[in-house]
């Protein structure tokens, strides 16, 4: 039988999904992606995998795919990383009985992927791309699909995507970020760029990039066109972001860890990084209980970490403590957004989704202020109401609180030297003057 592509398999096979969980790297993993499908996600894709391990390791192939057969899991699209169109290959028929397409990723900007030459570092290995993607679509019995990054020009983006198409692509996804678009430097993802490939291809695309409620979903969708739209960490702070709600922490965790019991065994270290993304504000609070959560090496362990710390925040509720710890919209116990502090993405979404903190702005404070915050409540720490210190008259620096001469530290010290002055706050004179005298008793 003829294998579906493009629109048909994205409404046939793909059941005309519009909210899609991303591939993750060791966070997209079966309990996670059935927990994601309870509470809205109509497509999830496995974490990114190395085709080459693959092909090479049983062991890799039974622990991310094959011991994962599950009739929920579906529509479900297996994600590789490759730069060997044969290797790329050779894992892509080991995979597709297992899953509904596999995605080739052109899209990861991690040292990692530098290193291991895939990902975002094949965008401009155009030959090398189009032959990969063509091979396999031709030996596949199910589709190829990509998710690329977007380069800093629409049109060469534009270009890049029909070549994809043209190689064979059933379906593209597009981060709207450029290559250099990651940790502090991550910013807002661009749109514009999104829009503008769906305009020029004829296939289905997906959006990814500045996703944080299902308002931006609706919102995207609308201002761009595509099919669908793709969350990642909006996701993993939220798994009920496709619901349009944000329920109590302890709820998603919970449910979490019942589905990890129902579908063992899961790696502990992806159980732990999920508990940690989803109690991330309210850990910044207890820190007794993140460096526990660290520590603990079971899973019952776990799960009991995480009924401790719905029992304190069921305490705080209780008491109707108004907790503006790190400048949230909600309190730290409900299932919100992670935005970066000092990007461009957090100030958008501080402003379109009220996000402010406490001095109205669009800053938040970065997570060494929130902790500080956390041990010092009524000190003031937001960044826009910092005090402003009077600066030392010779060099510049804040002046000792209570220097008479308006000098650092260091400078007030040079003057009790050179003029035998002396700082009342400091006897600095006292103490030079013990020193000549110990000085002429030696010499004696």
């Amino acid at each position: 039988m003829a294998k579906l592509q493009g629109f048909e398999f994205w409404r046939k096979t793909l059941k005309e999904a519009h909210f899609v969980v991303a591939p993750m790297v060791d966070q997209s993993e079966l309990a996670w992606r059935l927990l994601s499908r309870r509470h809205g996600a109509q497509l999830c894709y496995t974490p990114m995998l190395h085709a080459q391990v693959f092909v090479r390791d049983a062991n890799y192939r039974r622990e991310n795919l094959y011991n994962e057969v599950c009739e929920e899991d579906r529509p479900l699209i297996t994600q590789f990383c490759a730069n060997d169109p044969e290797v790329f290959l050779q894992a892509a028929l080991l995979a597709q009985d297992y899953c509904d397409a596999i995605d080739l990723n052109l899209g990861c900007p991690q040292m990692i992927a530098k290193r291991g030459h895939y990902g975002v570092f094949l965008q401009d290995e155009w030959e090398l791309l189009e032959k990969m993607v063509r091979l396999t679509n031709e030996k596949l019995s199910v589709p190829i699909t990509c998710k690329i990054r977007v380069f800093k020009d629409i049109e060469k983006t534009v270009h890049y995507a029909q070549m994809l198409e043209k190689a064979g692509c059933q379906l593209l996804t597009v981060h709207g970020r450029t290559k250099d678009q990651k940790g502090a430097m991550t910013g807002i993802a661009s749109w514009e760029h999104i829009k503008a490939v769906r305009k020029a291809v004829n296939i289905p695309v997906f959006a990814n990039g500045n996703i944080q409620h299902l308002s931006d979903v609706e919102r995207c969708i609308q201002e761009t066109g595509v099919q669908g739209v793709m969350s990642a960490e909006g996701n993993l702070h939220n798994p009920a972001v496709f619901e349009g709600r944000s329920p109590p922490v302890w709820e998603m965790a919970e449910e979490y860890l019942e589905v990890v019991k129902q579908y063992p065994p899961c790696n502990l270290s992806y159980v732990r990084a999920h508990l940690f993304k989803l109690w991330h504000h309210t850990l910044q609070i207890y820190q007794d209980l993140r460096e526990e959560l660290a520590k603990v090496k079971t899973l019952e362990g776990l799960a009991e970490v995480s009924k401790q710390l719905r029992l304190r925040c069921q305490i705080a509720r209780g008491k109707d403590a108004e907790v503006k710890e790190s400048c949230l919209p909600f309190p730290h116990w409900i299932c919100q957004p992670y935005v970066r502090p000092g990007s461009e993405v957090k100030k958008a979404v501080c402003q379109k989704r009220a996000l402010e903190d406490c001095d109205g702005s669009a800053d938040t404070l970065s997570k060494n202020k929130q902790k500080k915050r956390s041990r010092n409540p009524n000190k003031n720490f937001c960044p826009s109401q910092k005090p402003k210190y009077i600066k030392c008259e010779q060099c510049g620096n804040p002046k000792g609180n209570k220097c008479v001469f308006n000098l650092c530290r260091g400078c007030c010290k040079k003057k009790a030297y050179k003029e035998v002055a002396d700082c009342p706050s400091k006897d600095l004179l006292g103490f030079y003057v013990k020193g000549l005298y110990c000085d002429l008793v030696l010499y004696k």
